[in-house]
C-alpha cells in the first residue's frame, strides 16, 4: 500500500478559534495537494502557559472546535485527519492531552493520551512540569487503517522507546510523533530521536511540530519531519512558523527493511546483574 501523507507545521496561539481557522486552511491545502493522511502538530488548539486562561477555554471532546472542525474536514475532503493532540476537559475536572484520529466520512476512530509528562528542568533555566496540568494517559494505541497500522505517540513520548517497541512488535508500520518541542531540546536532540526510533522498528515516521515564537512567549523547535523505515528523512521543514511537508508512504518498505535487520524478531528475554567488586577487610583494593 502507498498513499501521500502530509505533516502540517504550525505556530498555534492563545485563541484556539483562529487556530482551528489556521489548521482548516492548512488541511485543506494539504489535501488539494494530494494527501490522503494529514498530521497536525500537538497542541494545534492552543499554546497556552496561563494554566488559568487554558482551564477557561478548556471543552470536553463532544464541545472542543479543534475536535469539530477536524471531523468536518475529514468528511469533506474525504481523508485521514489526525489531530496530533489538543488540551481536553476530561469528566473527572482534570485536562487530557488528547490526539484524535478521524476516518474519510468524519467518524472519530481513535484518541490517544500521552502518556508521559514532560517535567524537566533545562540548563537555561527552562522549567516544565506537564504533570502540574494534566493527567498522563495510560494505554498505547494503534489503529489498523486501510492504508497501514498506526502507532500514536506526542512529543515527550519519544524518549520512551519502549513504547513504540510495543507499537512495532504489535505490527505498527508508521509511528506518529506529533510535537511541540522546546527550541533547546529540539536542536539537541529532535532528528536524531525520530530517526532511531524508525530505524530501531523498521517504520515510518510522521511527526508535525510547532515551530516559532508563540504569543505567550513559548519558542518551539518546528522541523516537522517524515522519516522512512531506514532512518532516511524524506522530508522536512524549517524551524519557524507555518509549512506543509509531504512524502510517499510505500509500507512494503516496513517488510523490507525489518526482512533485512529483524531485530524485531530476534530479540530475546534477558536477566540483569550488578556486580559489586568486593573489598579487603582493611578497605584497600586486593
Amino acid at each position: 500500500m502507498s498513499f501521500k501523507a502530509a505533516a502540517i507545521q504550525m505556530r498555534s496561539g492563545v485563541d484556539p478559534v483562529r487556530n482551528a481557522a489556521n489548521m482548516e486552511r492548512l488541511v485543506r491545502t494539504a489535501a488539494a495537494e494530494g494527501a490522503v493522511y494529514v498530521q497536525t502538530p500537538e497542541m494545534t488548539g492552543a499554546i497556552q502557559k496561563d494554566r488559568q486562561a487554558l482551564r477557561a477555554q478548556l471543552r470536553d471532546d463532544d464541545g472542543d472546535i479543534i475536535v469539530a472542525t477536524a471531523a468536518r474536514l475529514a468528511r469533506e475532503l474525504g481523508i485521514h485527519v489526525h489531530v496530533g493532540s489538543t488540551a481536553i476537559a476530561r469528566p473527572d475536572g482534570k485536562i487530557a492531552n488528547r490526539g484524535f484520529l478521524f476516518a474519510p466520512d468524519g467518524s472519530r476512530i481513535c484518541s490517544y493520551d500521552k502518556i508521559h509528562m514532560f517535567d524537566v528542568d533545562l540548563d537555561n533555566g527552562e522549567s516544565w512540569r506537564e504533570s502540574a496540568a494534566y493527567e498522563p494517559g495510560e494505554v498505547a494505541r494503534i489503529a489498523e487503517l486501510p492504508l497501514a497500522k498506526f502507532g500514536f505517540a506526542i512529543c515527550y513520548d519519544v524518549r520512551f522507546p519502549q513504547l513504540f517497541r510495543a507499537e512495532a512488535l504489535a505490527g505498527a508500520e508508521v509511528l506518529t510523533v506529533p510535537a511541540a518541542f522546546t527550541r533547546q531540546t529540539g536542536e539537541a536532540h529532535w532528528e536524531i530521536l525520530l530517526r532511531a526510533r524508525a530505524i530501531e522498528n523498521g517504520a515510518f515516521v510522521i511527526a508535525a511540530a510547532q515551530g516559532g515564537v508563540h504569543e505567550d512567549g513559548r519558542e518551539t523547535f518546528g522541523h516537522s519531519i517524515i522519516i522512512d523505515p531506514w532512518g532516511r528523512v524524506l522530508a522536512i521543514a524549517g524551524g519557524t512558523g507555518e509549512e506543509i511537508i509531504f512524502a510517499e508512504i510505500d509500507t512494503s518498505l516496513v517488510a523490507a527493511a525489518r526482512g533485512k535487520i529483524p531485530n524485531l524478531r530476534n530479540a530475546r528475554e534477558f536477566g540483569l546483574d550488578t556486580v559489586v567488586p568486593l573489598k579487603p577487610a582493611g578497605g584497600e583494593a586486593a
